[in-house]
């Protein structure tokens, strides 16, 4: 008995202890590295919005398909075994000594039916225009995806900044240190007073109180990001690429704005439909044409299992309407909505216009910013240089050093900010030009690679 405690006791000891270890390994292990690219991807497989118009591409398929089917043989069978009655006198047959009702008797019939149209142009014009609402579903289904890879970017891009934050709190942090052991230096030397410590203590705190929100907000925008592309907001992971400033050359209005209407989904989109709601016109003036179908059917017929015989129909026929009050209504449906697309067409051909032209503006804009902005930082740092050399000489107090360390702060922030800002205006130019999908690495990746055009 004292063993098999002794046994259970040392199994106990080993579980916590693998315990311990595999937790000591899960703390110990490096965060996932996550690039511009995998988060797009990641993106693109698993946000909601991009499930849901895949699915309407699905529908959309399924309608055009059942509109084909109008205009395909359609056939089937039917059997039937029955006993019956028949009252003559019902259905005007009187004879003398003829009893007015017969039966009861049996009647056996196994056949198959088949119809085929040879001329129906509602249906031809319906199954066109189900084809053009599918390509206006996939148009809509790739303006989705270059939605999600312009809210990927933004929030990557935030990512990125927020990251740079943190970095620019530490540097800062670590100047904050150097330059409070300065001043206590300074004190033990009597070259710096009390308050000189006071301040740089106070500075380094206010630096470190920085550090910590700049932590938190990075912490926020992985949340943002993680949810956005659907990975498990419990991963640890850790941005690849850092903010940085790579130049793009922007492109002509004239020619940015032809490539646009080319490329766009969305205008694609609203075109397309326009085209199917041309078609639903055509079909709603073919309700008044001719309907010519061929159609029959063939099978055995009896008043007994023994006695059945082979029996058969063929006919053709043509169908005319006269008189179909209910076209005039969808006739009247479809040209509100045709003029409505029109107008949808004339109003996103104007906001694409201004898309490209404030992402021209924002990105020439941002690219004076970061010259600026890394002007600002340079003469930060050497002011904070100065500063401290006339401090660690005697010649001034620090104030001067605590002063030029938050003109730092405001220059790398500056610098932050700017760098963000181009990274944004060339996501937005990506976005206002098309084909967002294949090209945004030109714009946030590799700037060497021509963007792509629309292929035929």
């Amino acid at each position: 008995m004292n063993a098999n405690r002794k046994w259970t006791q040392i199994l106990s000891l080993l579980a916590v202890l693998a315990a311990f270890g595999a937790a000591d390994a899960a703390a110990q292990a490096p965060p996932q590295p996550l690039t511009l690219n995998d988060a797009v991807e990641l993106g693109l497989r698993h946000n909601l919005r991009v499930l849901v118009a895949g699915t309407q591409v699905d529908e959309a398929t399924g309608t055009r398909q059942r509109r084909l089917s109008a205009l395909l043989p359609a056939a089937r069978a039917e059997s039937y075994a029955n006993i019956q009655t028949r009252n003559l006198r019902a259905f005007g047959i009187e004879a003398p000594g003829l009893p007015s009702l017969v039966g009861p008797f049996s009647n056996y019939d196994f056949r198959g039916y088949a119809e085929q149209p040879l001329l129906d142009l509602r249906a031809w014009h319906r199954w066109k225009a189900g084809g053009l609402n599918e390509e206006a579903a996939r148009e809509n289904y790739q303006d989705v995806r270059d939605l999600i890879v312009r809210q990927v970017a933004a929030l990557y891009l935030n990512a990125q900044a927020a990251a740079a934050r943190v970095e620019a709190a530490e540097s800062r942090v670590a100047t904050a240190e150097r330059l409070d052991q300065l001043a206590r230096d300074q004190r033990e030397s009597g070259v710096a007073t009390g308050v000189d410590v006071l301040r740089a203590q106070v500075e380094l705190a206010n630096e470190r109180q920085r550090l910590l929100e700049s932590r938190n907000a990075t912490q926020q925008s992985l949340l943002s990001l993680k949810r956005a592309i659907g990975l498990d907001l419990g991963t640890d992971v850790a941005l690849a690429e850092p903010l940085d400033f790579r130049p793009v050359a922007p492109p002509d209005v004239s020619a940015a704005l032809a490539a646009a209407l080319e490329n766009r989904p969305d205008y694609r989109t609203l075109e397309t439909q326009h085209r199917a709601l041309e078609r639903e016109a055509k079909a709603n003036r073919a309700r008044y044409y001719p309907r010519i179908s061929v159609g029959g059917n063939y099978g055995a017929l009896g008043r007994t299992l023994g006695d059945i015989r082979g029996t058969g129909l063929l006919q053709g026929t043509v169908s005319v309407t006269l008189f179909d009050y209910d076209r005039r209504g969808e006739r009247t449906e479809l040209d509100s909505r045709r003029q409505r697309l029109q107008h949808q067409l004339s109003d996103l051909r104007q906001g694409i216009e201004q898309e490209i032209r404030d992402a021209l503006l924002l990105l020439e804009s941002a690219a004076q910013e970061v010259d600026v902005a890394d002007q600002g930082r340079a003469l930060a740092e050497r002011e904070l240089d100065l500063a401290r050399e006339r401090f660690q000489a005697g010649v001034t107090n620090n104030i001067e050093v605590i002063s030029a360390q938050e003109a730092l702060a405001r220059a790398q922030e500056n610098r932050i900010l700017a760098r963000a800002r181009y990274s944004d205006a060339k996501a937005a130019l990506a976005r206002a030009l098309g084909a967002t999908e294949r090209n945004y690495e030109h714009y946030l990746g590799d700037s060497s690679a021509a963007p792509e055009g629309r292929t035929p």
